[in-house]
């Protein structure tokens, strides 16, 4: 049931509404392009932002970082790597790279997400069934 990888990979072109009037990418649009990693990682495992929501299980953001280090511009073909940074707690923390088609790295960076209980509004214990599918 789905990759049981503690890492993945996407793949996509920038579009013309993600960059400034240089063509290159807005800042603020990498926050993104980890989230369309993180999605995707958490996808192939077999999970989903809504059916953790279904369970009652949000995922905020509470830490994120970025490292840049060359420009992504209009239409360059993008891959985004999400790594699985260390084994889910109360948090979970994933480290990203981007790099271009000449495998140069653009953009590092790392996010830390909280679990929280929708009813209690308190954070609670990463769900067995994420750890079962880690194998941990």
């Amino acid at each position: 049931m789905g990759n049981l990888s503690k890492s993945d990979e996407i793949q996509f072109r920038v579009r013309y509404g993600e960059t400034d009037q240089m063509g290159v990418v807005y800042h603020g649009n990498y926050a993104q392009y980890f989230e369309m990693g993180r999605t995707e990682w958490l996808r192939k495992m077999g999970f989903s932002y809504r059916k953790m929501e279904e369970d009652g299980i949000m995922l905020p953001v509470i830490h994120l970082s970025i490292n840049y280090k060359k420009s992504a511009c209009y239409d360059d073909l993008i891959k985004v790597k999400t790594k699985l940074a260390k084994i889910p707690g109360v948090k979970i923390e994933f480290d990203y790279e981007i790099l271009n088609e000449n495998n140069e790295i653009l953009t590092t960076g790392n996010s830390v997400l909280v679990f929280m209980d929708i009813n209690k509004n308190r954070p609670t214990r990463c769900p067995d069934y994420i750890l079962d599918q880690l194998h941990i």
